[in-house]
């Protein structure tokens, strides 16, 4: 199996996913003892920001390792081949999918 990020990148980027979780998870609880709308929309934005957080990291490691580390480092399963111009419509993609 290719690992497509060291150990340290991916720790960093599973310990976000487990806090995002338990933000999502305390919105749940919120909910269920019925609390101030307003701290649970908070709340809500505070994950929203973290989700974003996770994004970013995940894509500078994208970047970094499947894409500009490709050539010395292989290559992850899923990627393919491809010229720059292809490298740029990818990201671009993924990032007007990720920006939604």
């Amino acid at each position: 199996m290719y690992v497509f990020m060291n150990d340290e990148t991916r720790e960093k980027i599973l310990g976000r996913a487990k806090r995002i979780n338990g933000q999502v998870a305390g919105v749940q609880r919120m909910i269920e003892e019925g609390r101030y709308c307003v701290d649970i929309l908070n709340q809500i934005s505070a994950v929203r920001s973290a989700l974003d957080a996770l994004g970013v990291e995940l894509l500078t490691s994208h970047l970094e390792t499947c894409v500009l580390g490709a050539e010395k480092d292989g290559r992850h399963s899923a990627a393919k081949a491809m010229k720059p111009k292809e490298l740029v419509a990818e990201v671009r993609t993924v990032l007007s999918g990720f920006l939604r």
